[in-house]
């Protein structure tokens, strides 16, 4: 695992301890490493032949294991109702199939909203932002809230990858074709490009201001200079803690909307010894009660599950008031594009 260390390793203790309960013959060892290091340690392993019997994988890295033929397939467990489909975002669950093979189960997902400083716009006299807004929406209110001298800023988007193929899709364009040709450079590209390249040094700081500061973005929000911030729920923890008031709203749109979700799966080695053991284990991990309950009350990110009850709990939580926006989110996905050579 990566997403585990260094801060809720305690809560995989505990579902590690839940499942063993149930399956006293299955003993769970877990090996962690950081996310910069991760891939490089698994590709070792795998290529050596000594890779763990189960794993953690990102969608943009799925594919390229999933076409190695390093990864179980698990079909058969789904037909044997080990696994049960219907628990999963559907997806999310289709995230981690290859060529129409199962060869993961979607363990958690997270994505990308605008998130709103509360006080700066009472402060403006402006409206808060809505689902309705468009990217002039925010470029119009992002000019009436920069004050650089005072070192205020309107809004913080980064120009990234990330950042720009969600944009393109909500131009209206798309990074591959349905032959996976690059088709990015499109009049939808140019524009995706200009809208992200045109905030610093006008509504948002410039490399040069920031400085080369880790979290420039995360200080500057936390600190009252930031109005609005393009980022992901993974941040809601360390705003209550920072005590800002804030609130988040869906991304603006252009020519459609388009939202950014990121994606984390459980999978088993090809070569696992006892594959039926790896599957109970991944099923637990990622569906069962325990896991979902552990996940959300320590905001580790959220479980893949399709669930309206389980996430009762979650909704109730504030701020932000709107966290109902995280879910809004997904009825207008932009998934990364990957390629079978992403890793």
């Amino acid at each position: 695992t990566f997403s585990a260390a260094p801060d809720h390793l305690a809560d995989l203790d505990a579902i590690v301890a839940a499942f063993e309960a149930e399956h006293p013959n299955i003993t769970i060892e877990v090996q962690t490493a950081a996310y910069a290091d991760y891939f490089t340690s698994l590709q070792t392993q795998i290529a050596g032949g000594s890779a763990p019997d189960t794993f953690e994988l990102n969608y943009e890295s799925f594919v390229t294991y999933a076409r190695s033929g390093a990864l179980l397939d698990l079909s058969e467990y789904v037909a044997s109702d080990v696994i049960d489909p219907a628990r999963y975002y559907p997806l999310a669950l289709e995230g981690f199939t290859d060529e129409g093979v199962q060869y993961g189960l979607p363990a958690t997902f997270s994505d990308v909203v605008l998130i709103y400083n509360k006080t700066l716009f009472d402060e403006a006299g402006l409206e808060y932002p809505t689902a309705d807004w468009t990217w002039h929406d925010e470029i119009a209110a992002a000019e009436a809230l920069t004050d650089a001298e005072a070192g205020v800023y309107g809004t913080f988007q980064p120009v990234s990858f990330h950042e720009f193929y969600k944009a393109l899709a909500q131009a209206g364009g798309e990074f591959f074709d349905a032959e996976g040709n690059a088709t990015f450079n499109s009049p939808e590209g140019v524009e995706a490009a200009q809208w992200l390249t045109s905030k610093p040094g006008t509504v948002m700081p410039t490399l040069a201001e920031i400085g080369g500061t880790p979290d420039f973005d995360t200080a500057l929000f936390t600190s009252g200079k930031l109005a609005m911030w393009h980022n992901g729920i993974w941040q809601f923890n360390g705003l209550n803690e920072s005590g800002v008031d804030y609130d988040i709203v869906v991304e603006p749109g252009h020519a459609t909307r388009a939202n950014a979700v990121f994606m984390n799966g459980a999978v088993a080695s090809s070569g696992t010894d006892p594959p039926d053991e790896a599957a109970q284990w991944i099923t637990f991990l990622t569906g069962s009660p325990v896991t979902v309950e552990t996940r959300l009350a320590s905001s580790w990110e959220l479980p893949a599950v399709a669930d309206d009850a389980a996430f009762a709990s979650y909704l109730e939580i504030t701020p932000p008031e709107n966290r109902e926006a995280v879910f809004e989110a997904l009825d207008n996905i932009a998934l990364p594009p990957v390629i079978e050579r992403q890793a």
